[in-house]
């Protein structure tokens, strides 16, 4: 291929927990050779449309407040209807998604269903975490990665008396750059793929 695919990671965070996990997935995602990441916080979104569009990848990531994604990451998947989606201009771009919350279930499995839907009404390829439950038998512990057991993406959780550089968890940090470093992947296989399809349309 003659140029890196691109994985961006848009995210929100209001007290600096979710920050901690977006660092890990765009740390995962920079780890696989061939792929450039760059890490959106939504806050600048309106600086960074044109540049989503060149994006093989999206991945999003938001607290889980209330039950749902936070409303600055509402806000920006509201502002996608006219930036993005009434153009098509997301659509077969790779997805993912990754969320954080305080309490152990949080109702975190409602903003990854929230943000797989978001992806869906773009066009987008949505990519599971592709992990097995980890802390779920006696030989498993808090160290394991995917310890909550969910399959859609990336879940966290932090403890909400704790400062963000020290509430993340290593194993939910090691579990989010997992996430990354395969939706790395994916775009990767994806972009070879169209490639080799242009050259069989090209000489068909």
């Amino acid at each position: 291929m003659t140029h890196a695919v691109r994985v961006a990671v848009v995210y929100h965070s209001g007290y600096g927990h979710t920050r901690k996990q977006a660092e890990a997935v765009h740390a995962g995602a920079g780890s696989v050779m061939g792929v450039r990441s760059t890490l959106i916080p939504v806050e600048d979104i309106d600086a960074h449309w044109s540049e989503l569009d060149t994006m093989d990848a999206i991945i999003f990531g938001a607290p889980t407040y209330m039950g749902s994604a936070s409303a600055p990451f509402k806000a920006f998947m509201d502002a996608s209807a006219q930036t993005v989606f009434a153009r098509n201009a997301w659509k077969d771009k790779v997805a993912a998604g990754f969320t954080n919350a305080a309490s152990r279930s949080g109702d975190k499995l409602n903003t990854l269903q929230q943000l797989a839907i978001f992806a869906a009404q773009l066009g987008m390829h949505w990519v599971n975490l592709g992990l097995p439950p980890g802390h779920n038998n006696s030989a498993s512990s808090e160290a394991s990665m995917n310890r909550h057991g969910y399959f859609l993406g990336a879940a966290a959780q932090s403890d909400a008396d704790v400062d963000a550089d020290d509430g993340a968890t290593p194993a939910d940090l090691k579990t989010s750059a997992y996430l990354g470093a395969r939706v790395a992947r994916v775009a990767l296989q994806l972009a070879a793929g169209r490639a080799e399809l242009s050259k069989t349309s090209l000489t068909a």
